[in-house]
């Protein structure tokens, strides 16, 4: 379903956007997913709506660790700093996850509720992944759930593409960043 309306208190929920996960010098689905989850920002912020900016610095403990050669507390000097491009802003929320859900184990739905916030817009990487997570997670806990879907890349396309098209119409409305604004823009 495509976007209807924006509720009175949205937030922008911006998952992993950070230097570990973009190349300095992205290009592609990458780059224009950083562009556009910049421009959102910009929006929530001029009309003083809530920016949360979510980074993972963790992996899950338990038996899918075996596979993985690097150690959770090895990354490299900032690889959890968020990308220059979202310009981080004293007002913005500041999240750090351990998980692929931003809501689990971090107290984004505390801040969210006691922010008054009904409607979660969803950007980030990776889309099948961390977005995804994250609007299963929104959409358990009762949120109004919009994945803007120009602002979220995946290493791999097809995965990007089956979330778009089969698993975030499932779980609330899709959008591109200009929708969203456009909207943010009219209601206020």
């Amino acid at each position: 379903m495509t976007l209807t309306t924006i509720d009175p208190t949205p937030a922008l929920v911006v998952i992993d956007l950070q230097k570990g996960f973009v190349p300095a010098h992205a290009d592609g689905p990458t780059a224009a997913a950083v562009q556009q989850a910049t421009h959102l920002a910009a929006a929530f912020r001029r009309h003083g709506l809530p920016v949360v900016l979510v980074t993972v610095t963790g992996r899950p403990p338990g038996r899918t660790e075996a596979r993985r050669t690097a150690r959770a507390d090895a990354f490299p000097d900032g690889w959890t700093d968020l990308v220059d491009e979202l310009d981080v802003q004293p007002t913005d929320h500041l999240i750090t996850k351990r998980r692929r859900s931003a809501f689990h184990d971090t107290g984004l739905d505390t801040l969210l509720r006691d922010l008054g916030v009904t409607q979660v817009v969803l950007a980030g990487i990776s889309t099948s992944s961390g977005v995804e997570s994250t609007a299963r997670s929104a959409s358990d806990h009762g949120y109004h759930v919009v994945a803007v879907t120009d602002a979220m890349s995946d290493p791999d396309a097809e995965s990007h593409r089956h979330s778009v098209e089969r698993v975030f119409p499932k779980l609330g409305e899709t959008a591109t960043a200009a929708q969203v604004t456009d909207m943010v823009e009219a209601t206020r």
